[in-house]
């Protein structure tokens, strides 16, 4: 079972490492879409485009029905939690380094006298 939810997490990362299949998801986030909308922005073909939604099916973040000659893919989200539950055990790191800094630009400035020294 941990070695599935390994599997699902390594290929819910690896989908989302391309900037076209981040984009893609994007728009799928406003509504279902062809994937000939899908390819538009990106000036591909269907079949890169397709390429891209298998990938991105394969992780559980696309849906796609088959409407005659039309695929239609939707959004499915929910491999998304289990990335943002791994990425949450990191925050604290980014967290902890981003409050150290706040602490010391928050620290007074004592003034430099001539010849560079502190008083």
């Amino acid at each position: 079972m941990v070695q599935r939810q390994e599997e699902r997490l390594d290929a819910v990362f690896h989908a989302l490492a391309d900037p076209t299949r981040r984009g893609m998801l994007r728009s799928l986030a406003g509504g279902e879409r062809s994937i000939g909308e899908l390819a538009a922005p990106f000036r591909m073909s269907f079949a890169g485009a397709s390429k891209h939604v298998k990938v991105l099916e394969s992780a559980g973040l696309v849906h796609r029905t088959v409407e005659g000659r039309t695929h239609r893919c939707r959004l499915a989200a929910e491999p998304l939690a289990g990335a943002l539950d791994w990425l949450r055990f990191y925050e604290r790191f980014w967290t902890d380094s981003l409050d150290a800094l706040e602490r010391e630009l928050r620290k007074p400035v004592t003034p430099r006298r001539p010849g560079g020294s502190r008083e």
